[in-house]
């Protein structure tokens, strides 16, 4: 056995607290299940993963922990953490539902890689940190005053770019009521499906006049036309982000929108998540790479990737009360993958 070897592996389900209530038109909660999953060497070298699950994606806290210790094992049995060929066929053999549990290992075997080479996981894949765009952080809905409120303290904070959360029956109203308070912040949009096509288009002149920079996923998943529709109207770039979940879906949305939204948590990790983004690419898409509401265990594995996309909403940690993970900085919402030694960074408190 080679001193690199994957010889151990833990997981550990979290019950994480949220910083408020957090709402989307889908629905609201005050907390959020993640797990932490940790890879050791025979060297004694760890690397740390994370996963969060979401029910838009039929994967919760159980189906994760049911689904780790086969993912876990597949590691440990594959040994090499530098095979990530052969890894990413383990686990979408061993657990081809289970996205999130996916994306946890493969993030604490890419921070094992590149600490045991003593470099950021960046590096390995020679890319430029300082290409990486600056986050923004979300403004979930509330009634007008509060994401008022909401936007104000996240710019106060040193945030310039905002995600507002619409997807009501008076989606204007709030919206002005963030402008009002942020007058200079940068501002995106995401209705996550809630809206028609026509509902959409019929938004897009006041989204305009209150200086919307990005329209994301407008109307439903499955509505690629409507998509388009709303697309080709649009004066501000439209993202799929329900729309495209992997890399297969891009040829899907290529000619309905301008840019594609990767998430970890979707796509299964690092590996896919870079095909996804090299396949929106290849169609001449922009990409943002984005989060559920997670640990920065796993935030951070995305957050080296950014030098390749040209939006990023990193945020999932900024919205807990407690991150259980230290060592990712997203000051004044810059995402800084060059200020870390090795691996992504990031370890346990």
């Amino acid at each position: 056995m080679a001193e690199s070897d994957i010889v151990a592996t833990e997981t550990e389900r979290v019950e994480l607290a949220l910083d408020g209530a957090f709402r989307i038109s889908r629905g609201s909660t005050v907390s959020t299940t993640n797990h932490l999953v940790t890879v050791t060497d025979s060297a004694g070298r760890v690397g740390l993963g994370g996963a969060a699950p979401a029910a838009y994606y039929d994967e919760d806290g159980d189906s994760v922990a049911a689904a780790l210790p086969a993912l876990l094992a597949a590691a440990e049995a594959v040994g090499d953490p530098g095979l990530g060929q052969v890894l990413e066929a383990r686990l979408r053999e061993r657990a081809p539902d289970e996205a999130a549990a996916r994306a946890a290992v493969s993030v604490a075997v890419h921070d094992l890689r590149a600490r045991q080479r003593g470099e950021p996981l960046y590096r390995r894949w020679g890319l430029d940190s300082g290409r990486a765009p600056v986050t923004s952080v979300t403004v979930g809905i509330d009634d007008p005053a509060g994401m008022g409120e909401r936007a104000g303290n996240w710019r106060e904070a040193g945030y310039p770019v905002l995600k507002v959360k619409l997807g009501t029956d008076d989606d204007r109203r709030r919206l002005m009521a963030v402008r009002e308070a942020v007058p200079e912040a940068r501002l995106r949009v995401d209705a996550n499906g809630d809206w028609h096509a026509d509902e959409a288009i019929e938004a897009l002149s006041w989204l305009a006049d209150l200086d919307v920079e990005l329209l994301e996923q407008p109307v439903p998943a499955d509505d690629v036309a409507g998509l388009a529709r709303v697309t080709e109207r649009a004066p501000m770039p439209v993202a799929a982000d329900e729309s495209c979940v992997t890399a297969a879906d891009v040829p899907a949305v290529a000619d309905a929108v301008d840019v594609v939204v990767v998430k970890l948590m979707k796509c299964g990790g690092l590996r896919p998540a870079r095909r996804q983004i090299a396949t929106a690419h290849a169609h001449g898409l922009d990409t943002m790479l984005g989060c559920m509401v997670e640990t920065s265990a796993s935030i951070a594995g995305a957050a080296h990737l950014a030098p390749l996309v040209a939006y990023a909403d990193l945020d999932g940690a900024l919205l807990l009360a407690g991150d259980p993970c230290e060592g990712l900085s997203l000051a004044d919402g810059q995402l800084s993958p060059g200020a870390v030694a090795a691996g992504t960074g990031v370890r346990r408190r």
